[in-house]
C-alpha cells in the first residue's frame, strides 16, 4: 500500500526506551524524550520540525511504532488540507486500561541518540549536553 511505503514505521536505535515525555512543543518543533528512567537523563529524542498535527499524551510508556493506516493518513490529510511529509503512528501505554493510539504529522523527523542530562554537573563528559531547562547553580556572593 502506498501510504505504508510513504510513511514507514519509525526505527529506533537499540536501548531501553520505556519512559517517554513531551520535552518541548511550539510551532517550530515538537520533541519527545525517552529513556529507561527520565529522572536524571534521557538518551533519545524524536525531533519533529514544523509539527502540523499532534495526538499523544504528554507522558507515556513503551510505545510500539508502526506504519500509519490508510484511514489515519486520510484523516490527517483532510484536517491539514494536504498529505503530511512525515506521519508517525504508535500505540502507547498512558496508564489506562488500553493502549492509546497516537499520531504526529510534521515536515521532518530527526532521531537524536545522545545523552542529555536533566540536572547540572560541572564534570559533564564530552558528547553530553544539558536539557534546555538545566542551568548552573547561582554563584553565592558573600
Amino acid at each position: 500500500m502506498e501510504t505504508e511505503r510513504r510513511h514507514p514505521a519509525v526505527r529506533l536505535p537499540e536501548g531501553p526506551w520505556w519512559d517517554w515525555e513531551v520535552m518541548a512543543w511550539d510551532t517550530t518543533g515538537f520533541r519527545l524524550a525517552a529513556a529507561h528512567d527520565l529522572t536524571y537523563h534521557h538518551g533519545l529524542e524524536l525531533v519533529f520540525t514544523e509539527p502540523a498535527f499532534v495526538s499523544c499524551p504528554a507522558v507515556f510508556h513503551d510505545p510500539v511504532f508502526r506504519a500509519p493506516t490508510g484511514d489515519e493518513v486520510l484523516r490527517v490529510t483532510r484536517l491539514m488540507g494536504e498529505a503530511p511529509a512525515v506521519l508517525v503512528a504508535f500505540e502507547a501505554d498512558a496508564n489506562g486500561t488500553e493502549p492509546v493510539p497516537c499520531l504526529v504529522a510534521a515536515e521532518r523527523l530527526e532521531v537524536v541518540h545522545e545523552t542529555v542530562l536533566r540536572y547540572w554537573r560541572d564534570d559533564a563528559a564530552p558528547g553530553q549536553r544539558f536539557a534546555p531547562w538545566v542551568r548552573p547553580p547561582a554563584r553565592r556572593t558573600e
